[in-house]
């Protein structure tokens, strides 16, 4: 009777789960099959645990330990990222160092002549370099981030590795990837102004294209395009061998019909970048990454390089620019001093310091923690969103403080200013693979919720399937059980999470195992909307917000406790961890309060937090600490400047500001004592004063210049226009003292 029963219930459930869920496009499946699910999948079920985490190390093998010390250093030691700048160029030193010492060659095996080196290893090359000048950095990223070297790695045929690869490795081509275009942007897969179609001339079989592509990094110096079009094939010429679909091809540089050269010029930056285009170019099926076979496979060899390439360059600028505040701007901070104090005391100063050593430690965490998934050859899709997005944004906030706290320093441009063009220049990464507004309010959660999700990918499959009742029922019934037992760890959850700091480690677990429990239920919740949810972009942006701050506190739990020993590293693990919970908590009141569907809002407040909101924020005194932790010498200061680049040039701003910071710190505890003592410094003790006096009088000078703009190629009877016709129009004045 019960069979009898329950065949009707569940038909209608299927039925009924039909209409309501959409179909899943071709390169949405794409999307969803790419890479690999791993810890993302354990938050997904409401139960993951540090313990997950406990296989996970990384550190870079002695060859490229010894690559980032010697080539890396030495590299960045000749940028110039002021004149860089100005030039819009690099000098040819930079690029044929990057050639011959195999920068543009780092993820192509050795036997191709590449270096073979690690997604690590990649990402601290990266990061050192970006901490010298974003540009460079940028056009050390490409080459060895999505693009013809990866592409042709995975998925080229051996005529093809045999010749691109050595000539990849060599920097004898410089490679170039045209994905984007004017009406193809984040809706990559669309490719409206990339398309082709299957000929046959002269016997031999290719493609007809035409493509307008643009802000294409590399591609006015590229020797060799990889180039995403859409294929179609009327005549049935493929004959089963391939399939239309995104196809991507090689075009070298002088292939007939191949428009190449023109720049855009993104904001301050210097790298590289402009259209690719072309009219009815004949493309030979040899030149089709992987062959004929390949044809129509190109969404899904894109997908799966993204998977792994959107995790590594793009957070390493990120990281970058964090540490490098951290370092810089702390020293500075000390060292400046307004009203006869250093404005490392001053609590509005402390609140930037503080969200800035946060901040650099959440992305550093998570950074090393992702590099260490790549590490085990794991391709984590759905977290390489989160930390895209995450990575950039963050920075995006500490670049921001780090500037408020450099003041004029930091807005006025020159050879002496650190901040002023990364600043300028941080939109740009925020928005190439994949904009962060997009990112957060349509990928994360979306190919989270599908991908991750122990019971819904099942769901979905069975739907598509049509007529899968069984497989229907099977999920379904796992996906019930899954809403009933996170239901029951967040009320159980709500009462014994821990409330002592006793074991900093061990409380913040707890609170993240509350919380993921919460995210779990919630998810579960959502889905009453069906398909509609695909299109409630604000409410999936917040969930997006949830699900990347449990990542992120996991990431912050392992790196605490792979540094534990560090001096400091308990104070700004908690101001972190503190910081996380409340975004979480923020997200997942968001979503309650803001969800379509009545009642729905308040259950899930009800099972969530059912005593109220539990997470108050960092206090003040914590932002204290953590603000003294960077302006002071301190192991969590020496932490988070690992992997930044330092010169050997004593004149050197961020040389100097690391020379003087402990010399600047002894002696105000000089003068400190002294005063206490009611005594005149020693002689020994003035020396040092007036020594660190010099040396931040020159620190906080900006730079000048004679000429800038046009008055650099006009004659020297130029007047400035706001002189003409006054009496000061001829008028010659020195421009420095003393000339």
């Amino acid at each position: 009777m019960q069979k009898i029963q329950r065949r009707p219930i569940t038909g209608y459930a299927y039925k009924l789960a039909k209409s309501m869920m959409p179909k899943i496009s071709a390169t949405e499946r794409a999307a969803l099959n790419a890479g690999t699910v791993g810890f993302d999948r354990n938050i997904y079920s409401g139960n993951p645990a540090l313990e997950d985490l406990k296989n996970y190390s990384v550190k870079l093998s002695p060859e490229e330990q010894a690559f980032v010390d010697k080539e890396v250093k030495e590299l960045c030691e000749i940028l110039n990222d002021y004149q860089i700048t100005n030039d819009r160029d690099f000098s040819e030193e930079f690029w044929t160092r990057c050639r011959k010492q195999g920068f543009f060659g780092m993820i192509i095996p050795k036997q191709y002549g590449g270096k073979g080196f690690s997604a690590h290893a990649h990402s601290q090359v990266v990061q050192m370099i970006s901490t010298r000048s974003g540009s460079a950095s940028a056009t050390v990223t490409v080459p060895n981030s999505l693009g013809p070297g990866e592409l042709l790695v995975r998925y080229g045929t051996d005529e093809q590795k045999n010749y691109f690869l050595p000539k990849l490795a060599a920097g004898d081509l410089i490679p170039c990837f045209g994905l984007t275009a004017p009406h193809s942007g984040s809706d990559a897969a669309s490719m409206h102004e990339a398309y082709g179609e299957v000929v046959e001339r002269n016997g031999q079989l290719g493609i007809v294209a035409s493509f307008n592509k643009r802000y294409i990094t590399l591609a006015p110096v590229a020797g060799v395009v990889g180039l995403a079009f859409t294929l179609k094939d009327p005549k049935g010429l493929l004959k089963g061998k391939g399939n239309e679909g995104p196809t991507i091809a090689l075009l070298e540089r002088d292939h007939p019909g191949l428009v190449i050269g023109k720049r855009h010029d993104p904001l301050i930056a210097a790298f590289m970048n402009g259209p690719v285009q072309g009219k009815d170019v004949f493309i030979p099926m040899k030149s089709i990454i992987g062959g004929q076979e390949r044809c129509g496979f190109g969404w899904n060899m894109l997908m799966d390089c993204l998977a792994e390439g959107r995790s590594v360059s793009l957070p390493a600028s990120a990281v970058g620019a964090a540490k490098l505040s951290v370092n810089a701007v702390g020293a500075y901070a000390r060292i400046r001093k307004q009203f006869k104090v250093p404005i490392a005391e001053m609590g509005g100063v402390q609140e930037a310091l503080g969200r800035i050593a946060s901040n650099a430690f959440i992305v550093t965490s998570a950074q090393n923690l992702i590099n260490s998934m790549l590490a085990k050859h794991e391709q984590p899709a759905v977290l390489s969103a989160v930390m895209k997005y995450e990575t950039t944004h963050r920075a995006r906030l500490v670049v921001n403080d780090a500037m408020d706290i450099m003041g004029g320093s930091g807005i006025c441009r020159g050879e002496t200013n650190s901040f002023g063009n990364g600043y300028m220049a941080l939109p740009i990464a925020i928005t190439v693979e994949g904009a962060n507004i997009l990112t957060r309010s349509l990928m994360i959660f979306g190919q989270g919720l599908n991908r991750a999700h122990p019971n819904l990918i099942g769901i979905l499959d069975a739907i598509e399937k049509g007529d899968d009742v069984k497989g229907f029922t099977k999920a379904t019934i796992g996906f019930l059980n899954h809403f009933v037992t996170n239901t029951g760890r967040s009320l159980v959850r709500a009462v014994t999470r821990p409330r002592s700091k006793s074991d900093l480690l061990a409380y913040y677990e707890g609170q993240l195992s509350r919380l993921s429990s919460n995210f779990a239920v919630s998810a579960d919740l959502a889905l009453v909307l069906g398909g509609r949810l695909k299109f409630e972009e604000m409410l999936s942006g917040r969930f997006a917000d949830a699900f990347g701050t449990l990542y992120l506190g996991y990431a912050c739990c392992w790196y605490y406790q792979q540094n534990r020993k560090v001096e400091g590293i308990d104070a700004l693990f908690e101001l972190a961890m503190e910081s996380i919970l409340q975004q979480n908590q923020t997200a997942l009141l968001e979503l309650s309060n803001n969800f379509p569907v009545p009642g729905i809002g308040p259950l899930m407040k009800a099972i969530s937090f059912p005593f109220g909101a539990a997470y108050g924020g960092p206090t003040d005194k914590m932002v204290q600490k953590a603000s003294n932790l960077i302006t002071n010498p301190s192991g969590i200061r020496n932490l988070l400047s690992e992997g930044i680049f330092i010169s050997k040039d004593p004149k050197d701003r961020v040389r100097q500001l690391n020379d003087i910071l402990p010399l600047a710190v002894q002696a105000d505890k000089n003068a400190a004592a002294a005063k206490k003592a009611k005594r005149s410094l020693t002689a020994e003790e003035q020396a040092l004063a007036d020594k660190v006096a010099a040396v931040v009088n020159e620190l906080v000078q900006v730079d000048s210049h004679e000429k800038l703009g046009v008055e650099h190629t006009a004659g020297d009877d130029y007047v400035r226009p706001g002189l003409r016709n006054t009496r000061f129009a001829n008028l010659k004045i020195p421009t420095t003292i003393g000339a």
